[in-house]
């Protein structure tokens, strides 16, 4: 039985497997050959490459913002250094102790407004430093070099409308320099603290003007304290009240910064 029945296997396999060879053919899928990788594309530069141009060639954003940076960081030592900043908060805190207030108002309002007046007053100067030196090197029209020049010369030419010659020579001297022939000769490493000392210098006289009236109501107080035998009351507790009073009338502050802004336009 088991004979007969492994014969009949044989048989069917025999006549059944050609038939059913091609259907498994089909179903076996054959396998492809590999295609060979295609060359990257050369038309652009790939992204976040770093551009670094020199010789009038416009620089990368990379590169200017660096040099924002950096300027970002000398920005409080130009600010006391070569603009007004130094003298309108010099004559603010000398009319704060003249009216015999030591922290009304505080420093940092008054470092505000002396950074506000300032910006007023050094407005057209700015333009002038971004027009002639700061956009052509943006815009690649300038070297970096021709651009310093260019941008230094409106903040140069404020700086020596407001030094005074003597302050000029004093530093020549100290520096063991020769005697500039012009204004244009004189280095910034002299005008730069030439002019703060001439601007600590205008600070004092316009403080000395403001102290003198209020003064003048220190004395009056102290003289009527002392006619009416009160002299164990403190001559500023009296004085303060009337110091205010005078400079609200007068509109104070009013005529000390428009004094200010008239000084640099002189």
């Amino acid at each position: 039985m088991k004979r007969a029945l492994l014969l009949l296997a044989c048989a069917l396999t025999l006549v059944l497997g050609p038939l059913l060879a091609p259907g498994i053919a089909e179903a076996v899928p054959t396998p492809k050959p590999p295609t060979a990788p295609s060359a990257p594309a050369v038309d652009g530069q790939p992204d976040g490459t770093v551009n670094i141009d020199v010789n009038g060639v416009k620089p990368s954003q990379s590169i200017t913002i660096m040099i924002a940076l950096t300027l970002l960081s000398v920005a409080p030592a130009l600010l006391l250094t070569m603009t007004s900043f130094t003298k309108i908060f010099v004559v603010l805190s000398i009319t704060r102790n003249a009216l015999g207030l030591s922290n009304v108002p505080p420093n940092q309002v008054l470092a505000g407004l002396a950074l506000f007046i300032s910006l007023f007053i050094m407005s057209p100067v700015l333009s002038d430093v971004n027009n002639q030196g700061v956009q052509p090197w943006i815009k690649g029209e300038k070297t970096q070099s021709v651009a310093f020049k260019d941008g230094s010369q409106p903040l140069r030419q404020f700086m020596l409308k407001q030094t005074r010659k003597d302050e000029i020579g004093l530093f020549t001297k100290i520096a063991d320099r020769p005697a500039p022939k012009n204004k244009d000769d004189v280095p910034m490493t002299t005008l730069v603290p030439a002019f703060v000392l001439s601007e600590l210098r205008a600070a004092f006289i316009m403080g000395f003007v403001i102290y003198i009236p209020f003064l003048v109501i220190d004395m009056v107080v102290s003289a009527a304290l002392m006619s009416l035998g009160m002299m164990m009351l403190p001559p500023v507790t009296i004085a303060l009240p009337f110091k205010l009073l005078l400079f609200v009338l007068v509109n104070g502050w009013g005529l000390i910064l428009t004094a200010l802004v008239a000084s640099y336009r002189g």
